[in-house]
């Protein structure tokens, strides 16, 4: 049984659906007295508006694929493992990296028009992140205070009145959409590093 066709049909419906809703260029209106150009703007508006929200949604999507992985991973490592035997743990690793597998071959990007300085800035935000993610299995307590400093320099309400300026400098030299993403990012890594203590402490 072919198990995606479900999904095919519900794709071929929602692409449906959208370009019903999507302007149409008619020439031959007559009750429309605008100038060509008026009418053309108006339609380029409108276009717009649907392209935004297109943006958005796959922004959305690439959140919730990134949620998905972190959620798997913590499953992963819940103490409720320790209590399997090595067949049954086996089996349900071997279940998880299936899942997790099949969430990697879902790619969303929202690209960003970025200058030079704006490339290099997120390289170095991305650098330090990652960073921060492989100090987590070494020592987990340095690590989410790193997040909160990073967290922090991301916003104008201080966590603990720590605040990372390299981290900061870097941020303010990003565009306002990667900004808004790396907002996102270090708040959903502290969620994760929260659940690890209670997980740990249990």
């Amino acid at each position: 049984m072919d198990v995606d066709q479900p999904l095919a049909s519900s794709s071929v419906l929602t692409t449906s659906l959208v370009l019903q809703t999507m302007p149409k260029i008619d020439e031959n209106v007559s009750s429309e007295h605008k100038p060509p150009k008026e009418r053309i703007l108006g339609l380029l508006d409108l276009l717009e508006t649907h392209v935004e929200k297109l943006r958005k949604e796959a922004a959305q999507l690439e959140e919730d694929r990134d949620q998905l992985l972190v959620t798997l991973d913590s499953v992963r490592h819940t103490d409720l493992m320790n209590q399997l035997d090595d067949n049954d743990a086996d089996d349900v690793t071997r279940y998880a990296e299936r899942i997790m597998s099949r969430c990697q071959t879902v790619e969303v990007r929202v690209l960003t028009q970025r200058d030079q300085m704006q490339e290099e800035a997120l390289s170095q935000i991305n650098y330090l992140i990652d960073g921060l993610v492989m100090d987590l299995r070494n020592d987990h307590e340095a690590a989410k205070q790193r997040c909160v400093s990073y967290v922090n320099a991301c916003s104008s309400i201080m966590v603990d009145g720590i605040m990372d300026k390299k981290f900061e400098s870097a941020l303010l030299g990003c565009t306002l959409d990667d900004q808004k993403r790396v907002k996102k990012r270090l708040n959903g890594l502290l969620h994760y590093f929260e659940r690890l203590r209670v997980q740990m402490f249990d």
